[in-house]
């Protein structure tokens, strides 16, 4: 007898078998008591693909065996039986839907001598069939095959989302009803392909790694957070040197999560803020599996746990939900606040057809990037705009003015940003990491990618250091006064910010409005703009304060400021408006080293000095 693979045999009702010559599971119509196949497989697919003709889903039931031998086998319409109790007390996350109605239909195997025949088969059932265009969707049916996977891997791995991979696939089959599984799937493949691919041996190795740079620096932090199936799923990491930077700039953070850039495919999500230069400077890096507000949630905790706890004035990251969710949660003391330039670019996808109309785009971003002087300007030139355009029932408008606050500069005058309104400091770090590493490599190569950077990056910081301690801007002497000041304070990048505003400061003009006592008010304007700039000035206690709030948001005098303090003959920057994190001695409270850390000791006593040495230093120049 031929059991070659896919064909069934039948017996007759005088035990004569026939032979049914070249067919196969997609040819096979009917199902009679008798029919014989190999294997537990076969039957399955036997089973499975009358199943799916019809218009219904199987799954597997009872299986008899002794002595470890299967001796009977059933497989049931996935509707058979139903569900079981749950108890109502138990609160479950998500709820599936109940698809059970008690149908009686199955199939029986009988096995014998390793040959598997049909004993009892019940047709009947009590519910509808999926009718042909629906049939995509029942699960018994839906299964990624190996051709179709590794199409989706390569694709995955070439940094092309699941989505658009599942929807290649669906144009090239012709249709999602001939893909053979759903999106869903999809994902489900992917994922699993992930922990798959997600050896033991590279994860053992990242734990090494940071253990051994923790020997070596006992600032070292690393946490690392494993799935259900104790693979690791997201790390985040950052060293004693990025500590520190943090305790000097860390009063402004971006967060980007751009690339993915491994073979596992992970999210890469630096932490970057910016130095006395006006540089990039590195705080921590995480990678995640994926963008839930969950694994945001235990990044954020992470990292404030990293830092001791102190949060930045201003987090700016993408308009991503799970993001926002996660910020609201652990960064309650932060400003959130939204890269305009990727609002930008949303508005462009959201308001199609009239964005590109000059009336409509001059007042959007007047209102966007900080045009209105006032919050009461802001409202006016809003609605003005909305009734010009007849905007009243755009609900992408309608919910993108609810969040206001965090995109609009005008509401975010009094929190210090460092004047930024983007991630592209974040983006432009993310981009040479991509451009550096490649879907091919491990894990524990990407880690020493980012650390290669980042000590590229604080040579530079050493570099620029150097150049400020050892050099003065031109000429700057000759004029004296508060210029030569701000020159021996602030770094180069600042003063020459400094100095344009100084400049931009000379030709406005300054009157006296009104005065008590040592209290003065002055009314600045420029001929090129009618805006009033109105500055409050205290002469005997060398205080100032200027509506435009350059100081509040930046750090630095604005220029109304600086022409009231030339106008009053004040030669020097008061103590209280230099910023320390933009001088040359910014980072001079921190001036014991990482390596004074540095330790072969890995006993937790020296990690706790570590930690203790931090706090040690600022007491030290508190008291000096």
């Amino acid at each position: 007898m031929d059991f070659s693979k896919n064909a069934f045999v039948a017996v007759g009702d005088n035990d004569k078998r026939e032979k049914f010559e070249n067919v196969t599971l997609g040819e096979c119509d009917e199902i009679k008591i008798g029919m014989q196949v190999r294997s537990e497989e076969e039957a399955y697919s036997l089973y499975n693909e009358y199943a799916l003709k019809r218009g219904f889903s199987i799954r597997k039931a009872v299986k008899r065996e002794y002595n470890g031998v299967i001796r009977q086998r059933e497989f049931v319409c996935s509707k058979q039986g139903f569900k079981e109790f749950e108890d109502p007390s138990n609160v479950k996350k998500y709820h599936n839907l109940d698809v059970r109605t008690g149908c009686r239909a199955r199939i029986r195997f009988d096995v014998k001598n390793n040959i598997w025949s049909v004993s009892h088969f019940n047709d009947t059932h009590n519910h509808e069939f999926a009718t042909p265009e629906k049939r995509c969707n029942l699960r018994s049916g839906r299964k990624v095959l190996p051709a179709h996977g590794n199409i989706i891997s390569t694709m995955v791995s070439s940094g092309i989302k699941e989505t658009k991979s599942y929807s290649f696939l669906s144009k090239e089959l012709g249709g999602a009803n001939n893909v053979g599984f759903s999106r869903r799937d999809c994902h489900n493949f992917v994922q699993t392909k992930r922990k798959e691919i997600m050896e033991a041996g590279d994860g053992q190795s990242i734990i090494n790694h940071f253990k051994e740079k923790q020997s070596e620096d006992p600032m070292f932090f690393y946490s690392v957070q494993v799935d259900q199936d104790n693979r690791i799923a997201n790390f985040c990491w950052t060293d004693g040197r990025s500590k520190l930077d943090y305790d000097s700039f860390g009063d402004v953070v971006i967060f980007d999560t751009t690339y993915r850039t491994n073979k596992y495919n992970l999210i890469y999500a630096p932490f970057v803020g910016i130095n006395h230069h006006w540089n990039n400077v590195l705080f921590s890096c995480a990678f995640l599996s994926d963008e839930t507000t969950q694994s945001f949630i235990w990044l954020f905790e992470t990292f404030l746990t990293a830092m001791g706890g102190r949060q930045p004035k201003s987090i700016f990251t993408d308009q991503d939900q799970a993001m926002a969710n996660a910020i609201n949660m652990v960064f309650s003391e932060s400003r959130h606040r939204l890269c305009l330039w990727h609002i930008s670019k949303n508005a462009q996808k959201n308001l199609v057809g009239i964005y590109g109309v000059p009336d409509f785009n001059q007042r959007f971003n007047h209102c966007l990037y900080g045009g209105c002087s006032n919050e009461m300007e802001f409202e006016s030139t809003w609605s003005k705009m909305i009734e010009m355009h007849n905007l009243k029932d755009n609900t992408w408008l309608d919910k993108f003015y609810q969040i206001r606050e965090k995109w609009c500069p005008t509401f975010n005058l009094d929190f210090f940003s460092a004047k930024m309104k983007s991630t592209q400091r974040s983006e432009s770090t993310n981009s040479v990491f991509h451009q550096i590493m490649k879907t091919s490599m491990s894990l524990i190569e990407d880690i020493k990618f980012y650390e290669e950077k980042a000590a590229q990056m604080r040579q530079d910081e050493i570099n620029e250091d150097f150049r400020c301690k050892n050099g003065a801007p031109r000429k700057v002497h000759k004029h004296g006064g508060i210029l030569s000041h701000a020159a021996k304070v602030y770094t180069l990048a600042l003063f020459g910010m400094f100095e344009e505003e100084f400049n931009s400061g000379m030709g406005l003009n300054c009157v006296e409005t009104n005065h008590c006592e040592d209290n003065f008010t002055y009314s600045l304007s420029s001929g090129e703009s009618r805006r009033i700039h109105i500055v409050h000035s205290n002469r005997a206690e060398l205080s100032i304060c200027c509506d435009c709030k350059l100081f509040e948001t930046l750090g630095l005098l604005c220029c109304h400021a600086l022409r009231v303090f030339l106008v009053n003959n004040v030669n020097h920057i008061p103590d209280e408006y230099i910023t320390s994190r933009w001088t040359k001695d910014a980072k001079k409270r921190l001036c014991c080293s990482v390596d004074s850390f540095k330790s072969n000791e890995k006993s937790t006593h020296v990690l706790c000095m570590s930690n203790l040495s931090l706090c040690g230093i600022n007491v030290v120049i508190r008291l000096h």
